[in-house]
């Protein structure tokens, strides 16, 4: 079985800090950000655990290349992408807890 992959972002309560991360369980992913399970991480330690965008890949491994070209954008590049999603950049973490 081929398993997709889903390219998400994170940012803080007041969207000062941006991460962009992938994974093949996307609820699963964000509720880890959200309790802060690995607590010397990155997202645990500057709260970045509010989800603000998501896209799904039909592989892991375009999903994979996908978060890398996001990485590499500009903030403001990132913020367009963002806000074409998701303009009042509310907390997605529900809609995809219904997964």
């Amino acid at each position: 079985m081929v398993r997709g992959g889903l390219v998400y972002i994170t940012t803080t309560r007041k969207n000062t800090v941006l991460y962009t991360g992938v994974s093949s369980d996307l609820p699963g992913r964000v509720y880890d950000h959200k309790t802060k399970a690995f607590p010397k991480s990155f997202t645990a330690r500057y709260n970045v655990d509010k989800l603000v965008f998501y896209e799904e890949h039909p592989s892991i491994e375009e999903a994979i290349a996908r978060e890398k070209e996001i990485k590499g954008w500009t903030r403001a590049k990132k913020i367009k992408l963002i806000e074409f999603m998701n303009p009042e950049w509310r907390d997605l973490y529900e809609d995809v807890m219904e997964w």
